[in-house]
């Protein structure tokens, strides 16, 4: 065969195959040449057809494809050449067309109209479609009106009854879009990395945040701040935007913890400079346990107020009821562990001087000082006496100045005031011993001293006195 007819067979076989692909039909075909305005695209058998660059862009307006990638379009013209499209005009779809992208998967374009039961009324070429409510969006809280009025891409899921019952997804489209850009997307999230987000749904452990191209990761509430937190949706709410760091990604990248508390200072950072022993500071009662109060000093800063620390009241949990949930006081600070993050503090007594002093106590329970304390319990080798917020001492039972041990319990009442001597403290004033037979001693040394006070201050009869008197007894009487 010669090259003329060789030519001439090619451009007929090429002339066949045009007139054989119908208007509608889905097509699948590899770029061969991209120019200014148009991609041409090999459909086989040595026939060309064009598709507008437009149509090969993404939203941001960049190239998606190249060179020797494969596409599949729907062909919209056969006049003077095949014309190709990747997203069907409204306008120009027909019944065939809309066919031939359910079979193709192509997306089509349409417009939610108006809300119905469980989805909403899409509105495609003319014809009207059905798209459940879990289809128009891969995100869960939006607001149902956000998208009435809207035109987007959708893909035709159920084709019946010659398009008359048709249901379509928005969905499928996203999630196709973000599992493109995904693979990209994960290579950037490492640990320590900070990332823009957007929060896709809050639940009660936490939110679920999109890291971009459909990659979500959880921010647990514990991480949400240094402070104690409930409620997440205090803090984040469905659709913010909101800054986060990477703490975690497990080996497949599929889990990814994030963190937003660490783009802020961790409080207990400061607490050895700005904490002491002794100290007083306001706080705020956040919670009750069987053992104590959590009271919270700063934000992302609580401390421990243990049961042992109140004052005894006789009753069974009873310092609870003075301390509820919310209860905002002075604290003073009985002791600190920066590295264990632990505070240990003691409500101070409305009213006292501590109260409003700030400064550190200089502690005034030393040995021989006179003191009036609470009785908390009573053991077999003693008496427990609450003396002030985490001081408690020990009257031991030969001290009680009770002859008889069972006149003990009557005689130191749980709750009851008791005066007692300080005999002895350790060198962390945490040991503290006392005595209620001293301080019986001291009473009693106190009135047999009045007594001879008041015996001093009676006149005494003298020598001279009784002479005078005598004398004036004999005198005669005077006529």
């Amino acid at each position: 065969m010669s090259e003329a007819e060789e030519d001439f067979a090619t451009l007929f076989e090429a002339s066949v195959k045009t007139n054989r692909i119908a208007r509608g039909q889905a097509i699948e075909g590899t770029i061969v040449a991209i120019g200014p305005e148009v991609a041409f695209v090999n459909v086989g058998g040595k026939g060309e057809a064009v598709i507008a660059i437009e149509e090969l862009k993404d939203a941001d307006g960049a190239l998606e494809v190249a060179v020797g990638d494969r596409i599949q379009a729907t062909v919209v013209s056969t006049t003077g050449g095949l014309t190709l499209s990747r997203k069907l005009v409204r306008a120009a779809a027909t019944a065939r067309q809309l066919d031939d992208a359910y079979r193709a998967h192509l997306p089509v374009e349409g417009k939610v109209e108006r809300e119905v039961k469980g989805g909403y009324e899409v509105r495609i070429a003319g014809q009207r479609a059905f798209c459940p409510i879990s289809q128009i969006d891969t995100l869960r809280d939006t607001p149902a009106s956000a998208h009435l009025g809207r035109v987007y891409a959708f893909r035709i899921i159920e084709y019946k009854e010659g398009g008359k019952n048709l249901v379509v997804s928005r969905r499928a489209l996203l999630e196709e879009e973000q599992r493109a850009s995904a693979v990209e997307m994960r290579r950037t999230i490492a640990p320590g990395a900070v990332l823009p987000g957007r929060i896709v749904s809050v639940r009660d452990f936490g939110a679920f945040v999109d890291l971009g191209a459909g990659v979500q990761g959880l921010l647990h509430v514990s991480e949400m701040s240094w402070a104690r937190v409930s409620n997440p949706s205090e803090i984040v709410a469905p659709g913010d935007q909101i800054t986060v760091k990477v703490l975690r990604v497990d080996d497949d990248g599929q889990k990814i913890a994030l963190g937003l508390k660490q783009l802020g200072a961790d409080p207990w950072s400061t607490v050895s400079s700005a904490y002491q022993v002794g100290q007083v500071r306001s706080g705020r009662v956040t919670r009750l346990a069987e053992f104590g109060a959590f009271v919270e000093l700063e934000p992302g800063l609580e401390a421990l107020a243990h049961a042992s620390t109140f004052a005894p009241t006789g009753r069974s949990e009873g310092w609870a009821r003075s301390v509820p949930a919310g209860t905002t006081g002075a604290f003073e600070i009985l002791s600190i562990d920066a590295d264990k993050k632990r505070i240990g503090v003691a409500l101070v007594p409305a009213g006292s001087s501590r109260a409003s002093s700030p400064a550190a106590s200089s502690g005034q329970i030393v040995p021989g000082v006179r003191l009036t304390g609470k009785v908390e319990r009573l053991e077999p080798f003693g008496v427990f006496v609450f003396l002030s917020p985490g001081r408690t001492g020990l009257i031991p039972m030969s001290e009680t100045g009770v002859a008889h041990e069972a006149d003990v319990a009557k005689t130191f009442a749980v709750g009851s005031d008791v005066e007692v001597i300080v005999l002895e403290t350790d060198a962390s004033g945490r040991r503290i011993r006392l005595s209620r037979k001293a301080v019986q001693a001291a009473q009693e040394a106190d009135e047999l001293r009045e007594y001879h006070d008041r015996q001093d201050a009676r006149p005494s009869a003298t020598f001279g006195s009784l002479a005078d008197k005598l004398r004036g007894a004999l005198k005669p009487p005077t006529k």
